[in-house]
């Protein structure tokens, strides 16, 4: 996390402001609420997760065992359940 000191950012006002609460701390202020991202979307990690889910649900809709599909993916049976049977 990139930390920024305040007095090259804010108005001298708002500093004053915040000064009433805290000083000298560090303060997270956070991103507003609609523009967060799901995991994975700048990296494209999702999209890679959601392919391999997408060819495991298709390999077993054609006869794979979930035994086999684990053992493929290096993914525990647990899991490979999970994927199969959500929707």
């Amino acid at each position: 996390m990139k930390y920024v000191n305040a007095t090259a950012i804010l108005p001298e006002k708002l500093i004053e402001e915040i000064q009433k609460y805290v000083q000298g701390e560090t303060i997270y202020i956070p991103k507003p609420e609609g523009t967060y991202q799901r995991w994975g979307t700048r990296s494209g990690g999702r999209k890679l997760i959601d392919d391999r889910n997408r060819a495991i649900k298709t390999a077993f809709s054609c006869g794979s065992s979930i035994d086999q599909l684990a053992v493929e993916h290096c993914l525990s049976v647990e899991t490979i359940k999970k994927i199969v049977y959500t929707k």
